[in-house]
């Protein structure tokens, strides 16, 4: 059986896009099938370089048509910012590996101070260098600092003719190798404050331009590099003062929502091969996946992994309806990034479980996924600061909603060019959300959806009546555990709305909620135990912890729809459209 929910690379056909995006999105497929799961896995064994790959996205136009925006696109009708198929590609990449996603994805964080930018000739240079085939870098962590925007040694001084010498060194920088333009963060030396800061565009093949290292044992080529005497000419200025800083924050916002698709992806790949291989061992005569332990293993990870899906699919509609007056985006985008990627970790966590010791051989890809898929929950700012920045959305979102048009599904050919006209990044308070009761109501048949209702509502008493008070806000780790419990009910409800928008089968929404409910039930315990909690704050979680609602009969239906559950799969677990199966 081939499910719906899941990315096949043998039955995929992206027939909800426009005959230019399904063509690329096949062609890409095509491209990491003909290459073979084998030479995959070697080149990630030997670290080469993604040269063969992005000479193939040159030639098919692959990044020029999806990273350039609509103004950008000089008439071409194809060419356009689209974040729905954007989040299609990026699950492809993290399926057949992490190192092609992470090459594209750096590209995106260079593009973004660069679409932001007021400068025409910097905006027409990128659009030609995307069309020739190049790729792009963001240069804005140091090794002293981080990503410490505040702190950056990168020095500007002025050269008396309009322009800068640059001095300094970027840590951490992706594509820092052989970026056609790399998007750099710095401050001048004369000017103090917010008001010196500069965004500018730096060539890696300049003379002043020195490439230190790669500083990762990867393909993916993670630089060091140190700019001596860099000339910044008038027209490399990209953005100064604040709005500097709100570009290297907007760019981030747009480009931390690529981590959601891309766990998805490395999740996919990594179930088909460890259900295919568990299926195909026998124990104490009997296949592995006829054991009750594991067949519940692999249900949770099934399901989890179908949330992810759900989530980040009803996150793009948001995305794209973004605008002045709607920035629901704010909250379920770092909700992306922060829960879709630890969620992920959770997934080839179960599998790996299941698998064992196969997971560690040198010619799966399970080896390179258990590997790859805890990165992404630490780029672009860490589990910890993503969370720290939801909370900043609980009060509003929970207990005080505001109306707003109904958001479609957004599949359209549409260009998203709100998302580089963000504007400054602060007044995240302010920002109002929809009322997230109706889509629990919707699905309140289902009787963990019913439960967890039970938990969300009493989130809102705790809101309500035992809330950190002015000392304990200052409590970061009280804090992260009430984050946790708050990203569980935003989660619950966008699955709950894309699941009503595509029917998604009950069975499968029923048992992700009784996952769910021990999800929250745990986070309840563990806010009990901190070390600051109130008295009225340890009574209040313990009584929101909640047994979920078993049936037997619905989790053997949820088992039959696990990919590989049954027999006959391929070498890499993915199931085939006919049943003659002829492993490669």
């Amino acid at each position: 059986m081939s499910d719906p929910l899941l990315f096949n690379p043998r039955t995929y056909d992206p027939a909800h896009f426009d005959p230019e995006t399904r063509r690329l999105l096949r062609a890409t497929v095509d491209w990491f099938e003909s290459r073979g799961k084998r030479r995959l896995i070697e080149d990630y064994r030997t670290r080469a370089w993604l040269g063969d790959f992005l000479g193939f996205a040159a030639r098919e136009g692959l990044f020029a048509t999806f990273l350039t925006p609509e103004a950008e696109g000089a008439g071409d009708p194809d060419k356009r910012w689209d974040t729905a198929r954007i989040a299609a590609l990026n699950e492809i990449l993290g399926f057949y590996g992490l190192d092609y996603w992470y090459a594209w994805q750096v590209t995106v964080l260079g593009l973004g101070p660069v679409w932001q930018s007021d400068n025409a000739a910097a905006r027409a240079r990128a659009a030609d260098l995307l069309a020739q085939g190049e790729v792009f870098a963001f240069g804005l962590s140091e090794k002293a600092h981080g990503a410490d925007i505040y702190s950056t040694d990168m020095l500007l001084e002025p050269d008396g003719e309009g322009g800068f010498r640059a001095n300094g060194s970027k840590y951490y920088i992706g594509n820092g190798n052989k970026a056609g333009l790399v998007s750099v963060f710095g401050r001048r030396t004369d000017v103090e404050g917010p008001d010196g800061y500069v965004f500018f565009a730096a060539d890696s093949r300049h003379d002043a331009y020195h490439l230190v290292k790669n500083v990762v044992d990867s393909s993916k080529y993670v630089s060091e590099f140190r700019l001596q005497d860099y000339p910044v000419a008038p027209q490399d200025v990209l953005h100064t003062g604040r709005a500097a800083f709100d570009a290297a924050l907007n760019t981030v916002n747009v480009g931390k929502f690529n981590l959601c698709t891309a766990s998805i992806g490395i999740c996919e790949h990594a179930m088909y091969e460890a259900v295919t291989h568990a299926h195909n061992r026998i124990l104490y005569g009997r296949p592995v996946t006829a054991f009750p332990h594991v067949r519940r293993e692999l249900t949770d990870a099934y399901v989890r992994l179908a949330g992810m899906k759900l989530f980040s699919d009803r996150a793009v509609d948001y995305f794209r309806t973004a605008g002045p007056d709607d920035r629901r985006y704010l909250l379920f985008n770092p909700m992306t990034k922060m829960k879709v990627t630890t969620e992920g970790e959770k997934v080839v966590d179960l599998l790996w479980d299941v698998i064992a010791a196969k997971g560690f051989e040198k010619d799966t890809y399970f080896g390179q996924a258990a590997v790859e898929i805890r990165g992404l929950p630490k780029l672009e700012g860490t589990v910890h600061v993503n969370l720290a920045l939801i909370l900043k959305f609980l009060r509003n979102h929970l207990l005080d909603p505001a109306e707003f048009p109904p958001v479609p599904t957004r599949h359209d050919a549409a260009d998203d060019g709100f998302l580089f006209r963000q504007g400054p990044a602060r007044g995240l308070g302010s920002v109002r959300f929809h009322d997230w009761r109706p889509a629990f109501d919707a699905h309140k048949h289902l009787p963990n959806v019913a439960r967890f209702r039970e938990q969300a509502d009493a989130l809102c008493e705790f809101v309500r009546t035992a809330a950190p008070g002015e000392e304990q806000s200052r409590d970061l780790d009280l804090l992260l555990a009430v984050g946790q419990l708050f990203a569980l009910v935003v989660h619950g409800q966008l699955v709950l709305e894309q699941a009503g928008a595509t029917g998604t089968d009950e069975d499968v929404l029923d048992e992700l909620f009784a996952v769910l409910v021990r999800d929250f039930s745990a986070y309840a315990v563990e806010l009990h135990g901190k070390d600051s909690a109130t008295p009225a704050q340890q009574d209040w979680a313990l009584g929101a912890v909640r047994r979920p609602v078993v049936d037997e009969s619905r989790s053997a239906r949820v088992w039959a729809r696990v990919p590989g559950s049954g027999p006959c799969r391929s070498s890499c677990g993915a199931p085939r459209p006919s049943s003659r199966c002829r492993s490669r």
